[in-house]
């Protein structure tokens, strides 16, 4: 008998009234989980934007460095500890058995980089022995803790890939993350009204969905789950207590009786990308550059080289995300002798736009179903990038809605009205 592990956002916990209907559908799962049920929550919304603003100010200048950063995750872990002793509360409210469980009681154990830590071990025995007993564990998420008992927050996805991180270490049925949509879609359906729900989807799949603009999940949790063989259910937390809520499973791809060539269409506006023209053709040049925005900690992610017209020379284009676009110029121009280039041009009007699908494996024809489809359009494709389940294409940013719905129709992803 496995338990149940249940993840619930900050949208999920924003308030009172919210809080008390997810102790509702904890108690729901609980009639049914004989190996018991752990809770992991966020903050309740707005609240880590408010202490952020508090320690930063605190710090003057809004700037956290890396003599204090340890006491900013204190401020900012707090959060997490209000929402967990909150619905605790609510539980036993209710009647159940329930406590609090915060990321130094576990214990959780991370490394020692403050603000964006990485787990490495749950040594909760006491934790384990009391889910099996029938106790309702309510975790607070984002957080653990350093081999020298110094509280840590896990970054950007915390409190997801700490649900994922409990589930593997109990052993769990699944985790279930609650969320303000009750699934993975075949693309946004803002976009697209026509988008389905996808009832299963792989654990490669949701990864570059996840890496390449999903928001659903974030890609640190997808990974832990895929290296522990967690299976994670997407559903809504605003769906009535016992309505049929069946979410998206994403789980081994062999648990898929029927596979999609293309299973969705995923976009990110936020790109920039980078040329570098007249750079010097010569062997190592490519490591040269690269290795220089790794240092600066720059994402890079399209990369294409192309004969420039003077004589060994080559322009070299890539991408990362817009935020980063400044950096990678900066470091580049700082590097320009030891490099050599002639100019660097920018454009962050450009969206990156991807189909993904594990059926891509067996499947002939997709780039020029993709292909066919952009040209039908008149939308003009800027970079290719490709893997064993994803075709990704750079195109002007003014086009991206049209992209998405000219190839969600061309993979025949739209539903039945």
């Amino acid at each position: 008998m496995s338990p149940i592990v249940m993840k619930f956002g900050g949208t999920s916990v924003a308030d009172l009234e919210r809080i008390n209907h997810v102790a509702d559908l904890v108690a729901k799962q609980a009639e049914t989980s004989p190996g018991g049920v752990a809770v992991i929550v966020s903050a309740m919304a707005g609240q880590t934007n408010h202490l952020v603003s508090l320690a930063t100010g605190a710090a003057g200048a809004g700037v956290v460095g890396e003599n204090f950063d340890d006491e900013y995750d204190v401020i900012v872990s707090s959060g997490e500890q209000v929402t967990s002793g909150l619905l605790a509360l609510a539980l036993r409210k209710r009647g159940l058995k329930a406590r609090s469980w915060l990321g130094w009681q576990m214990p959780m154990l991370t490394n020692d980089i403050h603000g964006k830590a990485r787990i490495r071990d749950i040594d909760g025995e006491a934790f384990s022995q009391a889910v099996g007993s029938g106790e309702i564990a309510v975790v607070a998420g984002f957080q653990g803790r350093t081999k020298e008992d110094r509280i840590t927050t896990l970054g950007r996805g915390g409190s997801d890939t700490s649900a994922v991180a409990v589930a593997a270490a109990l052993h769990a049925e699944r985790c279930d993350i609650y969320t303000d949509v009750d699934g993975v879609y075949t693309t946004d359906p803002r976009i697209v009204p026509k988008a389905q729900r996808i009832e299963k989807i792989s654990y490669e799949e949701m990864l570059e969905m996840a890496s390449l603009g999903a928001k659903v999940l974030q890609t640190r949790s997808v990974e832990m789950a895929m290296n522990h063989r967690v299976p994670i259910r997407v559903l809504s937390s605003f769906a009535e207590v016992g309505a049929d809520n069946s979410g998206t499973l994403v789980c081994d791809e062999d648990e898929i009786m029927e596979k999609q060539v293309v299973s969705g269409i995923a976009y990110s506006r936020d790109e920039a990308k980078i040329s570098l023209l007249g750079v010097s053709n010569h062997p190592g040049i490519a490591a040269d550059i690269f290795s220089r925005l790794a240092e600066a900690n720059v994402n890079v992610d399209m990369i294409v080289q192309a004969d420039a017209r003077g004589p060994e020379q080559a322009n070299m284009v890539f991408t990362c995300t817009e935020r980063d676009s400044e950096l990678a110029i900066s470091v580049l121009q700082d590097a320009k002798s030891k490099i050599g280039f002639e100019s660097i041009v920018v454009d962050r009007d450009v969206a990156k736009v991807s189909v993904i699908g594990v059926g891509m494996r067996s499947h002939t024809g997709v780039a020029k179903t993709m292909f066919d489809a952009l040209s039908a359009k008149g939308i003009n494709i800027q970079v290719i990038s490709t893997s064993e389940i994803k075709i990704s294409v750079l195109i002007d940013s003014s086009y991206t809605e049209l992209a998405v719905r000219a190839l969600h129709t061309a993979y025949g992803l739209d539903a039945e009205s």
